[in-house]
């Protein structure tokens, strides 16, 4: 993957747990300065998941430009490799145009992505795919993942259970070259896109406050029709509760509960539940990101990148 040169100042990004208040500071910043806002969230890339993925509405996205959401299908599937190399040419857009790019999201594995650069690792054959789609529906999750095990433990090791795409991506690897997808990861050199970032983060303490914000966001999400949007997107043909897409916090305890496998209320429980560990999980990677510039308040945040911006004008 080849990068031209963007940028000669860093590009500023706006990282947090999910509901810490991320989109309201990037607007507030947005009614200052000339910024393009670039999404750095892994749910907002499919088109017709609006509710569940706290979507900023049309209005506000013709107002103030959006850049990487409404980008694939819900049955496609978006890389960490596709996000690098769309936010490098959003940026080159963005500086070109004469405006501010502004990152702003909670997928860590992007930030690092763009951060650290990509491994080199070969891309997935389509008919291997077909293959190994075809094995894993026949012989189920289990069977794969021993596999797995045997051929690439340490990449097995740092799987999620019932984690279909990169069980599968990993056994590609193997069988197309030979190779565990681990080494290819210890030794690949990583291409780095061409620009510098400067992280902040918006935190919120104490930890209760962010656990309420999320109950309240997800009842207003439910409100707001959210079982209605997942109903929709299931009597798709090509979408099922195995779609990539369909595996994000939320969607996954709703098509749990749509199925009858959960009471309502029990649902509600398990979805508020899965956000806080998401939650949990991102605020988990920042603090092992020593780079990045952590803020309690909304007012601190927003006078810290306003400072990080003006120097780049």
């Amino acid at each position: 993957m080849g990068y031209s040169t963007v940028a000669n100042k860093p590009v500023i990004a706006l990282l947090g747990p999910t509901a810490s208040g991320k989109t309201a500071a990037s607007l507030a910043l947005a009614s200052r300065y000339p910024i393009e806002i670039i999404s750095m969230d892994s749910a907002l890339v499919y088109r017709g998941m609006d509710i569940g993925t706290a979507k900023p509405s049309e209005a506000l996205r013709q107002e103030i430009p959006h850049h990487l959401i409404d980008i694939v299908e819900p049955w496609e599937l978006y890389s960490a490799a596709s996000f690098v190399q769309d936010t490098v040419v959003a940026v080159d857009d963005i500086l070109a145009r004469g405006k501010v790019p502004l990152l702003v999201g909670g997928t860590v594995l992007y930030y690092k992505a763009l951060a650290d650069g990509l491994n080199q690792i070969p891309a997935t054959d389509p008919i291997k795919k077909i293959e190994l789609d075809a094995r894993f529906d026949t012989l189920g999750y289990a069977a794969m993942k021993a596999e797995l095990d045997r051929v690439d433990p340490v990449w097995g090791a740092q799987i999620a259970l019932n984690d279909r795409q990169r069980l599968l991506r990993g056994l590609a690897v193997y069988e197309q070259t030979g190779k565990p997808i681990s080494s290819y990861h210890r030794e690949a050199k990583r291409e780095k896109p061409p620009f510098d970032l400067l992280p902040f983060a918006q935190v919120v303490e104490p930890r209760s406050v962010l656990h309420q914000r999320i109950a309240e966001r997800f009842q207003q999400m439910l409100d707001d029709g959210f079982l209605q949007e997942v109903e929709t997107l299931l009597a798709h043909p090509n979408i099922s509760r195995d779609s990539n897409a369909m595996r994000a916090v939320g969607y996954r305890q709703a098509i749990a509960y749509l199925h009858g496998e959960d009471d309502y209320a029990s649902f509600v429980e398990k979805g508020i539940a899965a956000t806080r560990q998401l939650a949990k999980r991102q605020l988990t990677w920042l603090r092992s990101m020593p780079e990045v510039e952590g803020h309690l308040t909304n007012e601190s945040l927003i006078s810290a990148m306003s400072a990080a911006i003006e120097s780049t004008l």
